[in-house]
């Protein structure tokens, strides 16, 4: 069974830094593009980042741009996000997701329908 969990969330101050996993079981990511999205209360679920397959491309939203960082293991079968200089804004649940991209390895995109697998979520929250 195909699945992703993450991992690494939890509270922290503003300024401070987090970094989640993403972890797959039951299938290898080397094919696979990643995506991070995280969805406050009462918002809709954003993009945050995401990484190709090839892991030679990288796309982050501009609100993150300068802070975070994606990053991918394959050997590990792991994605990570590396968040700094956190900001209350930045709370919500983060959830990453994958889809398999055989033919074309060097692109990601954060949107939500070109995913077809989800983990189940981790909560950050940022607060003094």
């Amino acid at each position: 069974q195909l699945q992703l969990v993450e991992s690494g969330g939890g509270l922290v101050q503003p300024g401070g830094s987090l970094r989640l996993s993403c972890a797959a079981s039951g299938f290898t990511l080397d094919y696979y593009a990643i995506g991070w999205f995280r969805q406050a209360p009462g918002k809709e679920r954003e993009g945050v980042s995401c990484i190709s397959s090839s892991g030679g491309t990288t796309n982050y939203a501009e609100s993150v741009k300068g802070r975070f960082t994606i990053s991918r293991d394959n050997a590990k079968n792991t994605v990570y996000l590396q968040m700094n200089s956190l900001k209350p804004d930045d709370t919500g649940i983060y959830y990453c997701a994958a889809t398999r991209t055989t033919t074309i390895r060097a692109v990601c995109l954060m949107r939500t329908g070109w995913y077809n697998y989800w983990g189940q979520g981790t909560q950050v929250t940022v607060s003094s």
